[in-house]
């Protein structure tokens, strides 16, 4: 029997040609994607798109990139797009489900991954991507099943009495008294580094204040620079403690005379989060004056589930040490402004042009954030260099453009924003002529990307010195080590 369909005419020379630059601008970027330079790839993926949109091998290239530098939302986008392009195309599902996973949104990974195991049957990465968004599903259904409605059930900081723990006599490390003195939390930051844990007495004690502290603040703290003096301020350390240390050493260690800011996630990805997040709050209770510490996207149930805080503090202490620690984290303030000049808080600003700071001191932060508004949009937007308005990179928040800070900051009588939450290959980088600032203080994060640490040292009026810094060695634990199944989602 003959094939009666009609056969395609051959492809003209100039379509002949714009295949070949296609596939040669995808070819470099698996170049780079190889030696992890994920945002040269990028650029060449676009190109190979814009010279073939027809292709979806060219959108989940581009997808793989951006899931490894966190652009979830983007990794999303092209997911689908490749799927519209040809709905038995494995990859898109495979690459749209990890990041729908990285969004800790399970259902819509587990539908991705279910197609997956259809079209690859006896794939065995395939079979475990399914089983680990099928685990979060069911374990959310059961959370949510248990989970108490009982406004009156105890807090969980007020349940505890470490003062009736025993220290065992084996035990060798500080033995905190409090009120705290320098002298002791700079043994515990000695302990911590000669990878020892502090005994959970002493742990709980320290987070139990801490919750007394932060729970009197509002979302939005007002911090003056008197005349004469300088505040530091570090973006995201995410557990990389030595790097921490490091910093402490080169700027001086926390004191009335050397106050710091830590712009939020403290913890996840780097495999000693416990270490930074207990020192940073141990001096907070130190000095509650003069430590501020903001709270991040990755201060948050869902992303220590997945990027490994509560792994970690599980292997390290016990699941009620991880409650008293998510505890904390719903309490850690939203935005801080210093000196009536400079706002700081993690991520950006605000899908309306009407918020004030008034509006963001009165934000309920005591909780897991929202899928949207003030708190959900401070904690995960971030900058673009266009005008307006568009949808986040990352599939929560927004991104928002030079024209919405320099509203933001004429609104409030501001001078200048702050935010963190996006690695920076010198530790920074300037926006919106000079009226915006990201600060990421985690030099080459996750012991890939090359990048410099840095922090700003601010002065009474508001204006900044850049202090740089590169990573130093640590004990050999990769990062991610205790997330569990979900290092290979993303790539460790």
């Amino acid at each position: 029997m003959s094939d009666s369909s009609p056969t395609p005419p051959p492809a003209s020379p100039d379509a002949a040609s714009t295949n070949s630059e296609a596939e040669l601008k995808k070819d470099q970027g698996n170049e780079h994607f190889k030696v992890e330079r994920w945002a040269d790839a990028v650029v060449c993926y676009n190109a190979a798109i814009e010279l073939d949109p027809e292709k979806p091998a060219y959108y989940t290239n581009r997808a793989a990139c951006h899931i490894k530098m966190e652009n979830h939302g983007l990794a999303i986008a092209d997911g689908t797009v490749a799927l519209e392009l040809e709905k038995t195309f494995a990859k898109a599902y495979y690459r749209r489900g990890s990041a729908y996973m990285a969004l800790g949104k399970y259902k819509d990974a587990l539908k991705d991954f279910k197609s997956l195991r259809q079209l690859k049957p006896t794939d065995r990465d395939a079979l475990e991507k399914f089983k680990a968004a099928e685990r979060e599903v069911k374990r959310e259904a059961f959370e949510k099943a248990i989970r108490s409605d009982d406004a009156n059930e105890v807090p969980i900081t007020e349940r505890l009495d470490p003062a009736q723990m025993a220290v065992e006599s084996s035990y060798t490390g500080p033995q905190p008294s409090f009120p705290l003195t320098h002298s002791a939390v700079l043994a515990i930051a000695a302990h911590l580094k000669d990878q020892k844990t502090l005994h959970q007495k002493y742990a709980m004690q320290i987070l139990i204040e801490l919750h007394k502290q932060l729970k009197t603040l509002p979302s939005l703290v007002d911090v003056p620079i008197p005349q004469g003096t300088h505040i530091n301020v570090c973006g995201d350390t995410h557990g990389q403690f030595y790097d921490l240390l490091n910093i402490f050493e080169l700027f001086g260690y926390p004191s009335e005379t050397n106050p710091y800011l830590f712009n939020g996630d403290f913890v996840d990805r780097g495999s000693f989060s416990l270490e930074v997040v207990l020192l940073l709050f141990t001096f907070k209770v130190l000095y509650p004056n003069h430590v501020h510490l903001t709270r991040g996207n990755h201060e948050t149930l869902n992303m220590n589930r997945i990027y490994g805080f509560e792994g970690e503090v599980k292997a390290k202490y016990n699941t009620t040490m991880f409650e008293l620690f998510t505890a904390c984290f719903h309490c850690l303030p939203l935005a801080y402004c210093l000196g009536k000049m400079i706002y700081i808080t993690h991520g950006g600003l605000f899908s309306r042009d009407d918020v004030m700071l008034d509006d963001i001191r009165k934000v309920d932060r005591f909780r897991e954030p929202p899928d949207e508004g003030i708190m959900s949009e401070a904690l995960w937007s971030d900058p673009q260099p266009m005008p307006g308005r568009a949808p986040s990179k990352r599939g929560v928040g927004l991104s928002f453009g030079p024209d919405v800070t320099a509203n933001f900051l004429n609104r409030n009588g501001l001078k200048m924003v702050v935010r963190s939450h996006e690695v920076k290959d010198e530790g920074y980088e300037v926006e919106a002529g000079g009226k915006l600032c990201t600060i990421f203080s985690a030099p080459n994060y996750c012991d890939q990307m090359g990048n410099k640490g840095a922090l700003l040292r601010f002065d009474h009026n508001g204006e900044y010195e850049v202090k740089q810094f590169t990573a130093v060695p640590h004990p050999n634990v990769r990062p991610m080590a205790y997330a569990g199944g979900m290092q290979s989602m993303f790539g460790f």
